[in-house]
């Protein structure tokens, strides 16, 4: 029963808390925040920006909305992605989100996919260009972390599932 325990608790720490809702986010009332978000108007500038002003801190029982993720400046992949999508959607761009589940950990992580004709994507803070496919952007996306995937899910704007795919 321990053991038990013990597992439950540490897939949810490792795992966070899923895709945050942005269905659910409405803009505050801050000019400054609504001048970063008018000049973040291309994934490769939501890149930068993410680079240059925030920290990856893991929040494993909580998904960050992009307004406290830039009040704070720290982050793990999963507010990260939520950010990105966020301020692309905003400037007209189709967005997405990957969350990739890694072979032999109990780690999730995820990936926020802009439409530029091709797919384009960030993985934390850092911007990859020119896949045709989900899956591509998966197997490009394990060449730079620690872990192969073995299964992922990509989700639309409004967390509507659109794809699964396997690794075996």
């Amino acid at each position: 029963m321990k053991k038990l325990i013990l597992i439950i608790l540490l897939t949810i720490l490792l795992s966070g808390c899923g895709l945050y809702n942005l269905n659910w986010f409405t803009l505050p009332d801050d000019t400054e925040f609504l001048t970063v978000i008018e000049s973040l108007d291309t994934p490769k500038k939501i890149s930068d920006y993410m680079q240059g002003n925030f920290t990856y801190e893991l929040h494993p029982f909580k998904a960050v909305d992009p307004y406290n993720l830039w009040i704070t400046g720290k982050g793990d992949c999963n507010d990260f992605s939520t950010f990105g999508t966020f301020m692309a959607n905003y400037h007209g761009y189709k967005t997405y989100q990957i969350k990739m589940y890694l072979q032999n950990t109990l780690y999730i992580h995820f990936l926020g996919v802009y439409v530029e004709g091709n797919y384009s994507f960030t993985s934390n803070q850092y911007y990859y260009c020119d896949f045709n496919t989900f899956r591509e952007i998966v197997e490009e996306n394990c060449k730079h972390i620690a872990y192969e995937c073995k299964s992922y899910k990509v989700y639309d704007y409004e967390n509507n599932l659109i794809e699964v795919g396997n690794f075996n």
